[in-house]
């Protein structure tokens, strides 16, 4: 009995937490990340404005979680296009082309995104994501490149994987008429030429 009421516990706080990143989500798409206070969230939510507090310690908490989202995506679709036998090269531009789509749809993560590039922050509690590092995704894929082959390796692997975090910048603050996921899929296309080994067939 105790045990099943610690269940319907945990499913109550688990509940709670994604009615709060819902809520969040709304209302950063629609007022912005800015001008959404926690009040704002909680109120979307239909919960106690301090009940936030017990989930998260902050409004960048839950950017955080939602970049975590994206770690997710990814991982889970590099996972499925390495067992279906795609090249380091393939699971690049597949890596940039879910990032590119979640940060469309997620524009007042960009910032947070930008700013984090190289590592995660120390796991978090209760099952709390990280803000996740997006180097370390990139940089596995172009390692594993370099040592079969496919990718050039008289340029650092980190420096390539820093050049990928760049394009989403670029992409960004781009002045160009192009839709922001058109000018990454660009972008991508022209790195991965770049970084290709020319001997490989």
């Amino acid at each position: 009995m105790a045990e099943e009421k610690t269940g319907r516990r945990e499913r109550k706080k688990q509940q709670s937490r994604a009615e709060i990143l819902a809520a969040a989500v709304q209302n950063f798409a629609e007022k912005g990340y800015n001008k959404t206070s926690i009040a704002d969230i909680m109120e979307t939510a239909d919960l106690g404005t301090g009940t936030f507090y017990n989930y998260f310690s902050s409004k960048e908490e839950i950017l955080q979680c939602l970049l975590g989202r994206l770690v997710v995506q990814v991982d889970d679709a590099l996972r499925e296009n390495r067992a279906a036998g795609r090249s380091q090269l393939e699971l690049l531009a597949i890596a940039c082309q879910i990032t590119a789509a979640f940060l469309d749809e997620n524009r007042f993560v960009l910032p947070l995104f930008l700013s984090a590039p190289t590592s995660p922050v120390p796991e978090q509690p209760q099952g709390k994501v990280p803000a996740p590092g997006f180097k370390p995704v990139y940089m596995d894929i172009i390692v594993a490149g370099q040592r079969n082959g496919e990718i050039r390796t008289d340029i650092p692997a980190d420096l390539i994987a820093e050049m990928f975090h760049s394009i989403f910048q670029a992409a960004a603050f781009s002045k160009l008429k192009l839709s922001f996921q058109e000018n990454v899929a660009l972008k991508t296309r022209l790195l991965l030429d770049g970084i290709r080994n020319p001997g490989k067939n």
